[in-house]
């Protein structure tokens, strides 16, 4: 394991700083001196030079640059969507910057991660078939025209993500559908190229159509979920899988420039990071906000720290940024246990859970395949450097050469990342059957159709003695398992009523001691009777027959109890308890920042996590 960047451990280090002698208290949290200063930026050192972020009320105008450079500030770049300046600016000029009457918000530049697990392959795993995907493809639609943009650590050409004729589509000719590649990653600005591998990979799983899986050798084909969609290749994280807030803002504003050039209709970010400010402030999600609301889908990583048990037994409140925004769709990943069908499958355990931290919003919204799923290797690249051991075995797709020899052009990976990949495919193919919806009834469609049934109400894994539990309630699954040929019917039988379909709000009445969600601020969500919270989520919470979600018991009853009392009790999670509770959630619990949970999960014993934020 490699040891944490200098960057990481500071920006840690000065969280815990700030967070530590706030928890000897038993009083409740007081208001921060400077509202407008993020909290891990109010604490940084007064002598260094920090990386910030700062949104303006309004656009920024040449006299805000003026008084940024008189600071001493050093401009970095421009972020016109969401009315801010990246810049680096003395530590001792924050306040000042922060109090500045057209300042809205300064937070800190804060590092971003890509949100995958190393898998040792033990049988080939399903990604299409759970989620029924041939039987659109057997409609006529496979994500033609449409353009996703992956915001990543860039895509490998590969034959997969070629046209011509592929398993019966015919693609028109021989010509790769990465129509787009750009780099934002300032070390090499020029190189779009994945140096690191997880891009590739989200892109396979997307759009692949199974080029190197095809032929008289091979027993089984490796198909993207939409094997004709067009890709937008903009490159944010490097070699390690790194990157920042203002790479990833910089990438999405310039999709949203490109959307009419390129038909983009989806933006998948597999990445993210520790939630430090309600989604409102936070800029990587309003960036999320601004694309959604030019009209592109934004699908997100839920999170791989389900199994943060720093804060509750179960893993409760560990989903990431920018997926607590409620109008991103935010994915969970599902084991499929090494078959086709669903019936089998269950949660995954590093799967991150809701509600998210300081705003509670039910989250994730949905949950997809995403364990050990083999797509596209970039052969030289970091993953497959660093990881020989994780590999795809010949064996599980062709019957010709020695088969367990590894894979040259696929390998498996884990992780809430592959998930949103899978969901952005079914997103393209939703969107190939109905050019005309909407982000927002793109998201509710989805979320009608998804599968309430299939998941068991509660599944445990096992890993090196410790039991993880999955109570499939609405903090777990969200809706349900993404199923896009229920989503594409629904599309074409029922009206989806005008409106937001925002993630709701968890809402906890201390006089009774219940857990209700708030679909208050969501348009769409009981509009009609069709759309109605109920149908959406489903009858139950999946926690038991007998625990009505929507009915006068609370989300968790008597066979939860440890999660509503870790959540809601007296040491709540956003109450006086809160700065106790950010400490264990994204402080001591997540060694120099680490937001992604490293492991070696196999097919029905997920193995060891290793905390590596630069593997």
């Amino acid at each position: 394991m490699q040891a944490a960047k200098p960057f990481q451990q500071f920006i840690w280090a000065l969280c815990l700083v700030s967070i530590l002698p706030r928890m000897a208290s038993a009083q409740p949290a007081k208001p921060p001196a400077f509202p407008k200063l993020a909290p891990d930026a109010a604490v940084v050192d007064l002598s260094a030079r920090v990386p910030v972020i700062i949104q303006y009320k309004n656009a920024p105008a040449d006299a805000d640059d003026s008084k940024l450079r008189t600071s001493g500030a050093a401009i970095a770049a421009k972020m016109p969507h969401i009315r801010a300046t990246a810049a680096t600016v003395p530590g001792w000029a924050l306040q000042a910057i922060a109090n500045d009457d057209r300042v809205a918000y300064v937070s800190l530049d804060r590092p971003v991660h890509a949100h995958w697990t190393a898998s040792v392959a033990t049988s080939a795993e399903f990604t299409a078939q759970p989620i029924n995907a041939p039987a659109v493809w057997a409609m006529g639609y496979s994500g033609t025209g449409i353009g996703v943009a992956v915001i990543d650590s860039g895509i490998r050409h590969e034959a997969d993500l070629d046209s011509g004729m592929r398993n019966g589509f015919d693609f028109g000719g021989e010509s790769t559908r990465i129509v787009y590649s750009q780099g934002f990653v300032p070390s090499q600005p020029n190189d779009s190229d994945d140096h690191y591998g997880h891009g590739t990979h989200v892109a396979g799983l997307i759009g692949g159509n199974g080029a190197k899986s095809t032929g008289w050798e091979f027993t089984r084909t490796f198909l993207g979920i939409a094997p004709k969609v067009n890709l937008i290749n903009l490159r944010v994280l490097d070699s390690n899988g790194d990157g920042t807030d203002s790479t990833v803002i910089a990438a999405i504003e310039e999709a949203i420039a490109l959307k009419s050039t390129y038909n983009i209709r989806i933006i998948n970010l597999s990445l993210g990071r520790p939630i430090y400010e309600s989604y409102t402030q936070d800029p990587l999600c309003q960036a999320v906000e601004q694309a959604w609301k030019a009209g592109i889908v934004v699908v997100v990583a839920a999170g791989n720290d389900g199994r943060d048990l720093n804060l509750n037994p179960e893993g409760y409140g560990t989903i990431e940024a920018p997926g607590n925004d409620p109008y991103a769709i935010t994915v969970g990943a599902v084991n499929t246990m090494g078959t086709a069908t669903n019936t089998d499958d269950i949660m995954t355990s590093y799967s991150s859970k809701g509600p998210s931290f300081i705003d509670q919003t039910a989250k994730p919204d949905l949950v997809a395949p995403g364990n050990l799923v083999t797509s596209l290797l970039a052969r030289g690249s970091n993953l497959q450097e660093e990881s020989p051991a994780f590999f795809t075995p010949m064996g599980f797709y062709s019957w010709v050469g020695n088969p367990a020899f590894p894979s040259l052009d696929y390998m498996p990976l884990s992780g809430t990342s592959m998930a949103t990949a899978v969901t952005s495919g079914a997103a393209a193919l939703l969107l190939n059957a109905d050019p005309e919806l909407t982000p927002d009834q793109v998201k509710a469609l989805l979320m009608l159709g998804a599968n309430k049934t299939v998941l068991p109400q509660t599944s445990v894994v096992s890993v090196n003695g410790v039991s993880y539990i999955a109570h499939n309630d609405v903090f777990t699954v969200g809706a349900g398992y993404l199923n896009i040929a229920a989503s594409v019917q629904d599309a074409f039988t029922s009206r989806v009523p005008a409106g937001t379909a925002m993630s709701p709000t968890a809402v906890y009445n201390p006089k009774t001691g219940t857990v209700t969600l708030d679909t208050s601020n969501t348009a769409l969500w009981g509009a009609t009777a069709l759309w109605g919270a109920s149908n959406v989520y489903g009858q139950n919470a999946f926690v038991s027959g007998s625990t009505a979600l929507w009915g006068a018991t609370a989300l968790w009853g008597a066979s939860d109890a440890d999660a509503f009392t870790a959540l809601w009790g007296a040491t709540a999670l956003w109450g006086a308890g809160t700065p106790a509770a950010e400490t264990a959630l994204w402080g001591a619990g997540s060694p120099a920042g680490s937001t992604a949970l490293w492991g070696a999960d196999s097919q029905q014993n997920e193995g060891p996590i290793l905390y590596d934020p630069d593997n």
